[in-house]
């Protein structure tokens, strides 16, 4: 079995453990606002820990949770902050590290039900010209729909870097079959994958129950097709599927151990997955667990 790459884990809740300012509606925004440092000592922290790939902390920096007004003043301003932060810390490591520019859902997590297309291009222009001079790949992350993931990829127009689009999927006992929080199955995103040539497709921010599965379905629909794909699983219990991601303090899983995580991942790999990381929850301790296994 190849090597995979390894991403990083979840930013938040790393900067929430270590002390940085950390508070709704800001969240991982917050200490790049007030304290960049310790956004630089998370990504120092997952490179250590083995992470080939960082992922810059612009999730929060849209509207949803900085404000309308902050975003048009500063938006751009923080992008590149969030940017240049996370090319420091992987141009000071002691291997290549990659760095992925995250493009979030631009209207809040698992609700795209609230996402408005007219509107959508603006917030994601401002994120990518922050952004651009800084990444090596553009990563399309915790997209709940099609249709947000399509706006996305819109917005990067000709960028010749390489594009990652990230689902997250419906949680829970019922989430079968696999399917996007918009109820769009699985087959259809690894079918708009492929339209947008995107270089990877992966599924994130949903519980390691359910990945396994949605790895099964994407390789069989794209038969000869070549995508690479990938899972970053989160820590939190069955989100309800009228929560809004980050509109609280979700509870983390006491039963998500690094050695437990760690047999999802081997399993994700087993089932074709190639790239592995984890989002909300899955920190440092987690990710040098899957480099020792996989070294």
């Amino acid at each position: 079995m190849k090597t995979p790459l390894i991403l990083d884990g979840g930013m938040g809740r790393e900067l929430n453990r270590s002390g940085a300012p950390f508070r709704q509606p800001e969240w991982s925004a917050l200490a790049l606002i007030e304290a960049p440092e310790f956004v630089r000592r998370a990504h120092d922290a997952f490179i250590a820990a083995g992470a080939d790939a960082i992922t810059t902390n612009s999730y929060a920096v849209v509207p949803f949770h900085i404000g309308e007004a902050r975003f048009r003043k500063d938006g751009r301003m923080l992008a590149d902050r969030a940017g240049r932060i996370a090319r420091e810390a992987a141009d000071a490591a002691p291997r290549k590290v990659t760095v992925a520019g995250s493009l979030p859902p631009l209207f809040g997590s698992y609700r795209p039900d609230l996402f408005v297309e007219k509107d959508a291009q603006g917030i994601a222009e401002i994120l990518i010209a922050g952004l651009a001079p800084h990444v090596d790949v553009w990563l399309a992350e915790t997209q709940g729909s099609i249709a947000e993931a399509a706006a996305l990829r819109k917005a990067l127009g000709n960028d010749p870097r390489p594009f990652w689009v990230s689902f997250t999927l419906e949680d829970g006992a019922s989430a079968m079959p696999p399917r996007l929080r918009s109820q769009e199955p699985v087959e259809d995103a690894v079918r708009a994958a492929l339209a947008w040539k995107a270089e990877a497709l992966l599924f994130n921010c949903s519980q390691p129950e359910v990945m396994a599965a949605a790895l099964d379905v994407a390789g069989k629909t794209l038969g000869d097709a070549k995508l690479t794909l990938g899972v970053y699983a989160n820590a939190f219990p069955p989100q309800d599927k009228d929560a809004e991601a980050n509109a609280g303090l979700s509870d983390i899983r006491a039963d998500l151990d690094p050695s437990r995580y760690l047999s999802f991942v081997q399993d994700w790999l087993k089932c074709g997955a190639s790239i592995v990381g984890g989002c909300c929850g899955i920190g440092p301790e987690h990710i040098a667990a899957i480099r020792k296994a996989v070294s």
